[in-house]
């Protein structure tokens, strides 16, 4: 499966305010300035960068953008 095609499944899972991040993951793979990595990661690999991206603290950005999504779905399910 192609980089691209990954992207656009991914981008259906996720807000559409994500699309503008997706959109440069894609253009860059496609001008060859983002390479695929040579190997992928193995699951020891992966379950440590999922480990230390869960210890990193939520930052209160994150918290505040969430917190405004969620206000506007729960006005849009009244």
């Amino acid at each position: 499966m192609s980089p691209t095609t990954i992207l656009e499944r991914i981008r259906v899972l996720f807000a559409s305010d994500t699309g503008g991040h997706l959109d440069s993951i894609s253009d860059a793979l496609l001008k060859g300035t983002l390479q695929e990595p040579a190997r992928p990661m193995s699951d020891q690999e992966l379950a440590r960068a999922i480990r230390e991206f869960r210890s990193v603290p939520v930052s209160d950005r994150t918290i505040a953008r969430l917190s405004r999504r969620l206000l506007v779905a729960s006005r849009r399910d009244v």
